[in-house]
């Protein structure tokens, strides 16, 4: 995306090592050690907190990374930075305006402190290192609540097959299985740490935490060459579906459709039509992509794209009838949600309630 982008108890221990991801989003695992390819396009590194000294894990990526880091301690809840900006601010090989450009870190991105001087602070972000103006970054407290807001928990199925229980019991019903590998948000951990809370077609769920490995996601800047190679795709992109059997519009609003199918299949049509809308006002908004194919497959946005399940549904061409009518009243311009841009499980955040949603 040009840039896109709660969560369980403890989360912001989990995020003070989320350095150790290195792809275009950033995933802190929270779950089992064991390392899992492909969250986000890229290989991941994720470790469980408490494994080892968080500072330790720190500086030894840093020096694996070849980056400075600070000599001196660092308390470890100083180490989450969150870029303050409308769109972007560019990151600098040194701590001047007049040095080279390495990258790009856009709003909603999260990083980590390596080194702090002179009004600015050397920064990882994924695989972008570099220096960034403090004037465009949020430290402690207020890095820790925009990533809140922001970042989100996903979980990823473990075992074979596991069972979506209405309730946080081996006695109760059973909604669905998930088979291993498959990508779900969590709603929230339950009281019952045995159990975690995942959104299942609109409805809470309840998988055993065994089966479930848990990650924190935060999006992450880019370094010039994801930059020019994400560019290179969405042209490739958007050359492709000049080919075909199907028109660029029509492809369009089928993409659209898997999305909403994806998200919000299981919700009345105003609920339906509200997600495309969020898309849309992405597109419009000049704090994301300009196209829906690059706002829908930005890192760390939208589950159903990030685990492939949106591809999958648009190949197989089983989209509800009311997800495509959906779509093409979005492109056509309607929004039952004003120019909101993210929504989410209704969860006691304030917004615009529609469904089983809560736009904001």
């Amino acid at each position: 995306m040009a840039r896109s982008r709660k969560v369980l108890g403890g989360v912001w221990a989990i995020c003070l090592v989320f350095v150790l991801s290195m792809q275009p989003c950033m995933i802190v695992s929270a779950g089992s050690n064991t390392s899992q390819a492909d969250m986000c396009g890229g290989v991941a590194k994720l470790l469980s907190p408490g494994v080892a000294n968080t500072t330790e894990i720190v500086t030894a990526q840093a020096k694996e990374l070849n980056v400075d880091f600070p000599d001196k301690e660092v308390e470890e809840e100083s180490l989450l930075v969150m870029a303050n900006v409308k769109k972007a601010a560019n990151v600098r090989s040194e701590a001047s305006e007049d040095s080279e450009k390495v990258g790009m870190l856009y709003k909603d991105c999260g990083g980590t402190v390596l080194e702090r001087k002179d009004g600015w602070t050397k920064i990882q972000s994924g695989n972008l290192v570099g220096w960034a103006s403090d004037s465009y970054l949020v430290f402690g407290e207020e890095a820790k609540q925009l990533a809140n807001d922001v970042g989100k928990t996903v979980a990823t199925v473990q075992a074979e097959t596991v069972r979506i229980r209405k309730e946080p019991n081996t006695d109760c019903e059973v909604y669905g299985l998930l088979p291993k590998g498959e990508l779900v948000d969590v709603v929230d951990k339950s009281e019952d740490e045995q159990w975690v809370c995942i959104d299942y077609q609109g409805k809470d769920g309840y998988v055993s935490a065994e089966f479930l490995e848990l990650n924190f996601i935060l999006d992450c800047g880019e370094t010039n060459e994801e930059i020019k190679e994400r560019e290179r795709r969405e042209k490739e992109a958007k050359l492709n579906v000049n080919y075909g059997a199907v028109t660029v519009d029509a492809d369009t609003t089928m993409l659209l459709a898997a999305l909403i199918h994806c998200e919000a299949g299981g919700e009345p049509y105003e609920g339906q039509v509200a997600v495309g809308a969020v898309v849309m006002n992405r597109v419009r908004s000049k704090a994301y992509p300009d196209t829906i194919h690059g706002v829908i497959y930005a890192s760390g946005q939208f589950t159903p794209a990030m685990s492939g399940k949106v591809n999958r549904v648009l190949e197989s061409g089983k989209i509800y009838e009311s997800c495509i009518q959906a779509a093409e009243e979005a492109l056509a311009g309607t929004s039952n949600v004003g120019d909101l841009t993210h929504f989410r499980r209704v969860n006691g955040r304030e917004g615009l309630v529609i469904g089983n949603h809560v736009f904001y």
